[in-house]
């Protein structure tokens, strides 16, 4: 497997993981526990995911989570608490996908692991707030499932085409910035009209 290969799956997981952290943990170690995925020898360390122990807990997590990203402003809640985690999952899912006998990729990976499910987290946080500040709560049931089929489809393309990884993570990489973007012109226009409607009316 190349290094562009590598750096894609570690690139794709590590955005994933922003999204849905524990459904990339389940998923992975499911996969790799009925054989449904072709893991590539040089992932071998990832059968760690594939402990009983590691799936239970991977799977209420994704199980609670499933359930509290539907609900309006319990979402915004439920990534807040996540802000730490996501970023730590990522970069450590980063870091088990490398070489482990080249101690300066391992860095890298781990860094830039982290910082890859970081963005995706905060575009997916300021997104769903966003999307909290519209009237009806089907919105979030919406949102939120699109998530889910993405994040599993994604993550099972990954790992079965390492070829076309690098080209996802570039993919998710500019999706997650143009909801940046977009969360952040919408935060000034809400901020702006909370100004404009808190000032008084001239006098006369």
């Amino acid at each position: 497997m190349g290094i562009m290969e590598i750096i894609g799956i570690a690139g794709s997981v590590s955005l994933l993981s922003g999204w849905r952290l524990y459904l990339c943990v389940f998923a992975t170690g499911l996969a790799m526990r009925f054989e449904a995925i072709p893991i590539p020898e040089h992932l071998a360390s990832l059968s760690v995911l594939a402990n009983p122990w590691v799936m239970g807990i991977a799977a209420v997590g994704a199980l609670a989570e499933f359930f509290a990203d539907k609900v309006m402003w319990l979402d915004s809640i439920w990534d807040t608490v996540h802000t730490l985690v996501r970023p730590v999952g990522g970069a450590l899912l980063a870091l088990a996908i490398v070489d482990p006998s080249d101690p300066t990729m391992q860095i890298i990976a781990f860094l830039l692991g982290g910082g890859a499910s970081f963005a995706a987290h905060a575009g997916k946080a300021g997104a769903r707030g966003v999307v909290n500040t519209s009237p009806e709560p089907v919105s979030n049931v919406m949102v939120s499932t699109a998530e889910d089929v993405a994040t599993a489809g994604l993550l099972y393309t990954t790992y079965e085409y390492p070829w076309v990884a690098g080209g996802i993570a570039l993919a998710l990489f500019a999706f997650v910035a143009g909801l940046l973007l977009m969360a952040r012109r919408m935060i000034k226009k809400l901020v702006g009209a909370v100004r404009g409607g808190g000032e008084e009316p001239p006098v006369g």
